[in-house]
């Protein structure tokens, strides 16, 4: 049974592990997504899009589990960069499908070093990595659910 520490401490809640967690990650990649011109959601939102091109703004958010009002502007400016184009389903003209360019599949090879980062910066295995990372999937898959 989950029960809060008697202190009350921010660092005892998860929630709060969580989120902190989230920033120092968004700090660490920030540096190396710099000189390539990105953001870290505009990377997720590559990301998603490296694993399933031409893709709805509506896909991309739900991949994201964000709002499609927040996706949009996100992907209006890595159109401007080059990294995707955007077009109009011809079936309903509401919906805008986006794919990568070429300058978008490219550059996910200038991403690997995040990953390289992550392993040096928290001193875990890279098995330690994938298991935290599969504990907090299945925390995810149950609030969501």
């Amino acid at each position: 049974m989950y029960t809060q520490t008697k202190t009350g401490n921010l660092r005892d809640q998860l929630c709060f592990s969580v989120y902190s967690t989230s920033i120092a990650i968004n700090r660490l990649y920030k540096p190396m997504l710099d000189p390539l011109g990105l953001t870290y959601p505009q990377y997720l939102v590559l990301g998603a899009l490296w694993e399933e091109d031409s893709q709805s703004i509506g896909a991309i958010a739900d991949r994201l589990a964000l709002e499609s009002s927040t996706i949009t502007p996100l992907v209006k400016r890595l159109e401007q960069a080059g990294f995707v184009s955007r077009h109009r389903n011809s079936a309903d003209e509401r919906q805008v499908h986006v794919r990568l360019t070429q300058k978008g599949r490219d550059v996910r090879v200038k991403t690997h070093c995040l990953k390289d980062a992550m392993l040096a910066k928290s001193g875990m295995s890279g098995d330690e990595i994938i298991r935290l990372n599969q504990e907090v999937q299945r925390l995810l898959n149950a609030l969501t659910a």
